[in-house]
């Protein structure tokens, strides 16, 4: 059976992804902040005979990942994907914004992806390969006022993806890059963000879903270094 390590699983994205990957056939190593998030998508999913091991995780605890995931990966599944979803944002000017949130949210977008990778790279080395996807933002490539350390950290995390890339090929590990427009998720409810789109416009979490799916099964002869998935409706 194939296995999937998603990070950021308990909903939007990571949910969704879980529950897709799960319909075709993969068992989860799953990771979210909180076990009473995932308690009852695990459920759902085992239902359907998959194997779902869980884990309780705060990515924005540098010091806790690199122990937590080895007790994760002890547990029998060797991961033949990585998709690191977990994330967060913050609106408001550059200049106004506390040094503190400053480095909460380049840990989470960020290094916490680094971390994972860290962490992960021993076993898809000794597996023979795998791939590891990271969700980035097309604020990567843009400079939207009050959302700059997001877009910082977005195109921090573009390149971290690039170098790794270079750097693990010859183990057989693809590393990947899905860059996505607005999608309507819970981030849009967070007390750090403060917007008024229209979200009806905004991808699905599981149209990001369909494209994780489609990163993640190509075959090893190839790879798709960056997939970028808009709305219809262009940048919000």
């Amino acid at each position: 059976m194939p296995v999937a390590l998603i990070t950021g699983a308990s909903r939007g994205i990571g949910a969704a992804t879980a529950r897709r990957f799960a319909a075709e056939g993969y068992d989860l190593l799953l990771v979210a902040r909180t076990l009473a998030d995932l308690d009852g998508l695990a459920s759902e999913l085992r239902g359907l005979g998959r194997r779902v091991e869980t884990l309780a995780l705060d990515l924005s605890h540098p010091e806790a990942i690199a122990p937590a995931l080895a007790q994760l990966l002890g547990r029998g599944l060797v991961p033949s994907v990585v998709i690191n979803n977990a994330g967060a944002a913050w609106t408001g000017p550059l200049a106004a914004m506390p040094v503190e949130r400053w480095q909460w949210l380049l840990q989470l977008n960020l290094t916490s992806v680094f971390q994972v990778c860290q962490a992960v790279l021993p076993a898809l080395r000794q597996a023979g390969g795998g791939r590891i996807i990271n969700v980035s933002s097309h604020a990567a490539r843009n400079a939207f006022p009050e959302w700059g350390a997001y877009c910082v950290s977005k195109a921090a995390l573009a390149s971290f993806s690039r170098c790794l890339e270079a750097e693990e090929r010859s183990a057989g590990i693809a590393v990947s890059t899905l860059t996505l427009g607005a999608v309507n998720t819970p981030l849009w409810d967070s007390e750090t963000v403060h917007s008024s789109f229209d979200r009806r416009a905004m991808l699905s979490a599981e149209q990001v879903a369909e494209s994780l799916l489609y990163l993640a099964r190509q075959p090893h002869s190839q790879t798709v270094e960056d997939l970028t998935l808009m709305p219809a409706a262009g940048a919000f």
